[in-house]
């Protein structure tokens, strides 16, 4: 997979910002200008539904690099990037980034292989939401946050705050059904809680509720 570092090495012409908790990045609808890379911090990106309730398609953390999808495809962007804590960013102009790519064939097959995995990605993410039952939405979603931003120093809380909110957005329910969940996984002592923060006690049991066997 293709590291942010990578693409910033090899340019001249970036720019860095600094984004706070909330802010955002780049805003569905709007016109591609470039290629952000994300030095430090945690993005998420989410899609507007028809009933303007928000869909949460991917989490990036530092190495990723967001909006080349909408550049390649001369489309606007179809999400919004959002800072999920303070996160420092590099920006790469249009031009500039189409430019590394015509001399740099190694990394324009990096990118084909990072547009293959959001691709696969995204079916089995249409695949769960039609299929699953919500519950092993829940866990699995619990599961990724895991996977995509590890454990803190205790080896059990997520190294990520979301909102419930947020967390209903990225399972596909309502807010309230989230809640319920959590609460659930938290009285059959699965999970535990500090204020927003999720710790995940029995690992076994939630891989158990999400389904994911080999």
């Amino acid at each position: 997979m293709l590291h942010a570092s990578k693409m910033i090495a090899v340019d001249d012409a970036k720019s860095c910002m600094m984004f706070k908790k909330g802010q955002i990045v780049f805003q569905e609808g709007g016109n591609p200008i470039g290629i952000y890379c994300i030095n430090s911090g945690k993005i998420k990106i989410s899609h507007a539904g028809t009933e303007g309730k928000d869909q949460i398609v991917r989490l990036a953390k530092e190495g990723d690099i967001l909006g080349y999808r909408a550049l390649l495809s001369n489309e606007r962007y179809n999400s919004s990037a959002i800072a999920l804590d303070d996160t420092d960013v590099c920006f790469i102009p249009k031009e500039t980034f189409f430019n590394v790519l015509k001399e740099n064939p190694t990394l324009s097959m990096e990118i084909l292989k990072m547009l293959s995995i959001e691709l696969r990605k995204a079916e089995q993410m249409i695949t769960d939401l039609a299929q699953k039952p919500v519950r092993e939405r829940m866990a699995e979603a619990l599961l990724f946050l895991k996977e995509t931003y590890g454990f803190e120093a205790d080896n059990q809380t997520i190294n990520v705050v979301l909102s419930r909110e947020d967390i209903a957005n990225l399972v596909g329910t309502a807010t309230e059904t989230a809640i319920r969940l959590l609460s659930e996984f938290k009285h059959d002592a699965i999970v535990a809680f500090e204020g927003k923060k999720i710790k995940l006690i029995n690992m076994d049991k939630l891989i158990h509720i999400a389904n994911l066997y080999n």
